[in-house]
């Protein structure tokens, strides 16, 4: 272990010799999902770096320490080291691990440590050696957006060239072709007016040496679009999220426009999800395949699926975290609020995708997450619900590959649906979530504190401030 340590550090140090790198940026996550960082001299990179680590004050990060216990130490990754694509200045970028300088150990609300800690208790069940993560994340590249709240006023206002609202925009020249609501999949430019900026993140996203096999627009107007990423192992595509997310705020703010991983911006058109692909591995054998299974998988990816549907109204808490997550969570809008499992079929929660037969890619995509989220969190969260689903032999029960929005009354009211707000899966997580804490992948410190930020500092603080719909309703009571 200690030799793949060094050979990955000098592999590092080489590499930012090699590019005329001057500074490092360090890089880690605080507890709600945002990248932070700081920057050092290249001077700074030595083996120290990578073994001692580097001070910083963990008072002012969300989720972390109090003012009395502030004093942390950031453990850089060497395996991630990249040259920054985004910057001019050539700089050797780092994620890093946060570690307690007391205790010498790992700190139990790093996200990055909960997936860690998540592959590692895979391993020791025996169920599997490795889990393999394909993530979907959809987003928006707008013009512009302008918002603002205080005690009198609160609004926001989004605008994009391409958005259907503009073709009848008198200012300037309009040359029309725009998606319509719900067509944006997939028309060639010009209607697809941000093909070219897709293209300069895509590039950018490789440089940086993501793995993008297609890039293309989504079903919304106004610029919602899509990446594909190769899938990779939990902790390393965590860290690739992070990185596709910042490349793209970073290159779009760069080329005049600016983009949000918000569930929900637009009303009336399709919100952005984060379906998740996910599948166990063992000696390099698939155990999610079965020749002979449902859509080709095998019973224990049954009882993963069953460990999903039946932990999910606690899961959406790290899945689907923010209020605006349960503005894109409702029917209508291909929304995956069904909490059933299906081939194909997309207005399920899972799907088992059917492009190929081949043992290597049968997989499971759960479709209720969205990018809002904390990767780190969130796959471990999934993980520890589908072990739990194997190691119970939780059934999912049948399969519905019917349209379920065309379903009878009857048969509706069977199946189960997606909590409709932040707060009930708030609620729900505070009741279920022993599975968590199998292995001490989570903690209960880590869950009360997740609970506690995102009552006090997201819902209660969306729900105290009126409406400008409510504005709309009831000025004239």
């Amino acid at each position: 272990m200690e030799k793949t340590k060094t050979k990955a550090t000098d592999k590092a140090v080489s590499l930012a010799k090699e590019k005329g790198c001057l500074f490092v940026d360090l890089k880690f996550i605080d507890l709600p999902g945002l990248w932070q960082h700081y920057t050092l001299p290249i001077s700074e990179l030595n083996d120290s770096l990578f073994e001692e680590g580097n001070g910083f004050d963990g008072s002012s990060i969300r989720g972390f320490r109090q003012i009395h216990e502030s004093d942390m130490l950031l453990i850089p990754d060497p395996a991630t080291a990249i040259v920054d694509p985004t910057l001019d200045v050539p700089t050797l970028s780092l994620i890093c691990d946060v570690r307690d300088p007391v205790t010498g150990e790992d700190y139990s609300r790093d996200p990055r440590n909960v997936a860690k800690k998540a592959e590692a208790y895979l391993k020791s069940t025996g169920v599997a050696d490795t889990s393999y993560w394909g993530p979907e994340l959809e987003f928006f590249i707008f013009n512009s957006v302008r918002f603002e709240q205080n005690s009198h006023v609160g609004y926001y206002a989004i605008d994009s060239k391409e958005g259907i609202w503009n073709s009848g925009n008198s200012e300037g020249d309009n040359q029309g072709y725009r998606p319509r609501p719900k067509e944006g999949y997939f028309p060639v430019p010009p209607t697809d007016q941000i093909h070219g900026i897709r293209t300069k993140i895509a590039l950018k996203m490789m440089e940086a040496g993501l793995n993008v096999d297609k890039h293309h627009h989504e079903v919304a107007t106004a610029g919602q679009c899509e990446f594909g990423m190769r899938f990779d192992t939990l902790t390393r595509m965590a860290d690739n999220v992070m990185l596709y997310k910042y490349i793209s705020k970073n290159v779009a703010m760069q080329n005049g426009y600016t983009v949000t991983f918000m569930p929900k911006p637009l009303f009336q058109d399709n919100g952005s999800g984060m379906h998740v692909h996910q599948s166990l591995w063992k000696n390099g054998t698939n155990k999610f395949f079965d020749a002979k299974g449902y859509a080709l998988i095998s019973q224990m990816a049954k009882y993963y699926i069953g460990g999903l549907l039946t932990h999910s109204p606690a899961l959406l808490a790290f899945c689907a975290p923010t209020t605006n997550s349960y503005r894109r969570l409702v029917p209508g809008y291909e929304a995956p609020i069904n909490l059933v499992y299906s081939q194909r079929n997309r207005s399920a929660s899972i799907r088992i995708p059917l492009y190929s037969t081949s043992p290597k890619s049968k997989r499971i995509e759960y479709r209720c997450p969205d990018s809002s989220c904390n990767p780190y969190l969130a796959f471990a969260a999934m993980l520890m619900a589908g072990l739990d689903g194997i190691r119970n032999k939780i059934d999912p029960g049948e399969p519905i590959d019917k349209d379920i929005y065309e379903l009878g009354p009857e048969e509706k009211a069977k199946i189960k649906s997606t909590p409709g707000s932040l707060l009930e899966v708030l609620e729900a997580l505070e009741k279920d979530h022993d599975f968590l804490l199998e292995g001490d992948v989570f903690t209960d410190d880590l869950i009360d504190t997740w609970i506690n930020y995102k009552k006090k500092n997201e819902y209660d603080a969306v729900a105290l401030r009126p409406h400008p719909y409510e504005f709309y309703l009831y000025y004239d009571i």
